[in-house]
């Protein structure tokens, strides 16, 4: 892709920023590997080479036990296996994740009750939750919902934000003062309370929380569009486009938008910080993903229940810090490198 000389500066920009920088790797390497969740947080193992045949169980279907010798026909227990087979002779073996626990699984002890705290030795590293399940898993999970759940808002929010937006600023007159009316009406509608009634009806799943998320987020960046594309219309490229012959819609989506990208891509990091508060929140308060669905905000209302165990509160809360801070210094690069004072000559 060729990238003309103002990007490239825009970009050499970024990089100099060293904190933001570093800080966009590091956020980036965190959604790499929670795409890839299954091959190193995962019960399920990630080859199993047994009776000269290779079996890979982390995104096959289910291997029942039965396949590999043992007297039961549902899931393989691959953490036994590996056991087994470890004892045996037999050239057999089966390579698990590093943390062998999906994050639904009940890792329970006789005569003992959970929370468990970290173990090296059972490999449950930052211990277990109030009814058994790893940590890690929940904490891994619960990041690539919270990071998919905030940019699919993202990207809803945006597309609804920028059009609307661009498209008061551009035709202004009476289309500008019925949907400023709107605004100031629907800003004013208590969204927690939309939730909670929401909440009560039905149980609310992934898409119907960025739904009703998407309803209320829309707002702030429909007056960032309108004040932009207010300024923006007067430019010499719009009224060149105007003469000749661009309709309205090619103006706005093929030129104005293009030209303001900068100043939009800017809110980006930031709006994705808030989406993954929010969502945390939400889970918390018991108003989010239902159970057993990975969250941070679920295990935060665990840690706050259970002082005790500090284990729980202390890895939720370390795992939003880096999270949030990255996503905040990603933010703040982006903004003063794609600054337009920077790279505009005055005459």
């Amino acid at each position: 892709m060729h990238l003309n000389s103002l990007t490239k500066k825009k970009l050499r920009r970024f990089r100099s920023i060293k904190r933001g920088y570093y800080s966009f790797i590091i956020i980036s390497a965190m959604i790499l590997l929670a795409l890839f969740a299954e091959l190193l947080v995962n019960s399920r193992a990630i080859i199993v080479y047994y009776e000269n045949q290779f079996f890979f169980p982390t995104y096959g279907q289910m291997t029942p036990g039965s396949t590999f010798g043992f007297d039961y026909k549902y899931e393989t227990n691959y953490r036994r296996l590996k056991i087994r087979e470890k004892n045996n002779s037999s050239g057999n073996w089966v390579l698990m994740p590093p943390i062998p626990y999906n994050p639904f699984e009940n890792d329970l002890k006789e005569n003992q009750f959970p929370p468990f705290a970290p173990s090296f030795g059972e490999k449950h590293y930052l211990g277990t939750d109030t009814i058994g399940r790893d940590i890690i898993a929940r904490l891994v999970y619960g990041f690539r919902i919270a990071i998919f759940f905030s940019l699919i808002l993202l990207v809803v929010n945006y597309a609804v934000g920028v059009s609307i937006g661009s498209a008061m600023g551009f035709f202004g007159g009476r289309f500008d003062l019925i949907f400023q009316r709107i605004i100031e009406i629907w800003s004013n509608v208590p969204f927690l309370y939309i939730i909670i009634i929401i909440s009560s009806i039905i149980v609310p799943s992934f898409f119907i929380l960025i739904l009703i998320m998407a309803l209320f987020g829309w707002v702030g960046m429909t007056w960032t569009m309108r004040t932009i594309t207010y300024k923006e219309k007067e430019r010499e490229y719009v009224l060149a486009a105007r003469s000749l012959g661009a309709g309205n819609l090619r103006i706005i989506f093929c030129h104005i938008i293009p030209n303001t990208i900068s100043i939009i891509i800017t809110f980006a990091p930031f709006a994705v910080a808030g989406g993954i508060t929010a969502l945390t929140s939400l889970d918390y308060l018991g108003f989010g993903l239902p159970p057993p669905t990975p969250s941070w905000g679920e295990l935060l209302q665990q840690g706050w229940a259970n002082p005790d165990a500090w284990w729980i509160a202390g890895s939720v809360i370390a795992a939003m810090i880096i999270t949030l801070l990255t996503v905040t210094f990603v933010g703040e690069a982006i903004r003063e490198a794609f600054d337009p004072k920077l790279h505009t000559t005055y005459e």
